[in-house]
């Protein structure tokens, strides 16, 4: 529920960019830099928040994201310019980062070795459930009742959220600093892998951020909703499809057809949104593989650092959200100085990086599934 909530607000954005910019009175490109500020602070927030509540019960992580989530919920509705809005969301990145890594965190620590793959699916669903049915919906009101009232209602289902935390079981994990977690990320099999979440994410947040702009030809207000549909229920069918993939075939073939099919739909989403259809078909193919990444990410961190899995989690939960707003910020400077149709094949450029380091790397080999679970049995 949490991550459904988190996952409403960053996506809804996207789809009422023309309508925040609009009520702003700024530019598309600048209105698009709102998910770089919740993008960049989020990555800087979530090591800091892992290293300094490291001993807490992380049920109180949590409900404490999700307060000041939900502060940053109010800001964005009652912020009269750009600057503010922008402000606010910066309070709802430092929440929802406290929030969301936690939880992935949870579902590793939670779940067997055999079942881990499943277990941070049914997590990372929330995200995709929230792009099939909190973000058309989103859209909608928006179109109806305005941007603001948007975010007061996200506000409202994150208090519902906060007060559910307590059914979580008490967990606390082993504490790490931020000494511990850089001596993690120079790990180069580490890196290696963060590096890839790196690209993987800039490549889909290049054009998902601008995806209103994009399809502005054939879909537009309560038609967008439904384009706005088809990525959510390919991201969810994605998410859903790769937990069981991931525990059968390994996280390093899921991850190679990820980036594969990632860099050959973007490349062709200028021939896609000619048509309506062809933007439904590009929206759903779009997120059926970029929702089929994180998972295998997770996955392998699991594998190759089984002595401080959950700090592994933490520093790939940042670099999630530096791509992202790498991505974000680099949409916007290509949507200004050269046009819509050069959006997609810059993101699909970045994916076909993130293949290549994956296909050409030299780190550790890799594992199999079986021995991925045998590996990871000490850290439980």
């Amino acid at each position: 529920m949490g991550t459904f909530t988190v996952g409403t607000d960053g996506f809804v954005l996207n789809g009422l960019l023309p309508v925040i910019a609009a009520d702003l009175r700024v530019t598309e490109s600048a209105a698009g830099q709102l998910a770089t500020v919740f993008a960049l602070t989020y990555a800087v927030a979530s090591p800091l928040i892992a290293a300094f509540t490291g001993t807490w019960d992380r049920r109180w992580v949590l409900a404490g994201g999700m307060v000041l989530f939900t502060a940053g919920m109010a800001g964005q509705a009652l912020g009269p310019t750009f600057a503010v809005v922008a402000l606010a969301r910066l309070v709802a990145a430092v929440g929802a980062a406290a929030f969301q890594s936690n939880a992935y965190v949870l579902a590793g620590a939670l779940s067997s070795a055999e079942r881990r793959g499943r277990a941070l699916a049914t997590v990372a669903a929330g995200m995709s459930v929230s792009t099939v049915l909190g973000v058309p919906i989103g859209v909608l009101a928006g179109t109806w009742f305005g941007w603001r009232a948007v975010m007061w209602g996200i506000g409202v289902v994150a208090v519902v959220v906060a007060v559910l935390i307590p059914v979580i079981p008490e967990v606390r994990v082993p504490a790490a600093g931020l000494r511990e977690r850089l001596a993690v990320v120079v790990r180069p099999a580490v890196a290696r892998v963060l590096l890839v979440t790196v690209l993987g994410t800039l490549a889909g947040f290049t054009v998902f951020v601008y995806l209103p702009v994009l399809v502005a030809p054939v879909a537009s207000g309560a038609v967008l909703s439904w384009v706005l549909v088809g990525f959510g229920l390919g991201q969810l069918a994605g998410t859903t499809v790769t937990g069981r993939a991931t525990d059968r075939l390994g996280p390093g073939r899921v991850r190679a057809l990820s980036l594969a099919g990632m860099a050959v739909v973007l490349a062709v989403v200028d021939l896609a949104v000619l048509s309506l259809p062809g933007a439904l078909l590009f929206a759903l193919l779009a997120g059926a593989f970029g929702g089929m990444l994180m998972v295998p990410q997770q996955h392998r961190l699991f594998t190759i650092a089984p002595d401080v899995p959950t700090v592994a989690l933490g520093v790939n939960g940042s670099a999630i959200y530096v791509g992202g707003a790498l991505g974000s910020a680099l949409g916007g400077l290509v949507l200004a100085a050269a046009g819509a149709s050069w959006i997609g094949p810059a993101g699909a450029l970045a994916a076909v990086a993130a293949l290549a380091l994956c296909v050409n790397r030299t780190a550790s080999p890799t594992t199999s599934p079986r021995s991925a679970r045998t590996a990871t049995r000490p850290a439980r």
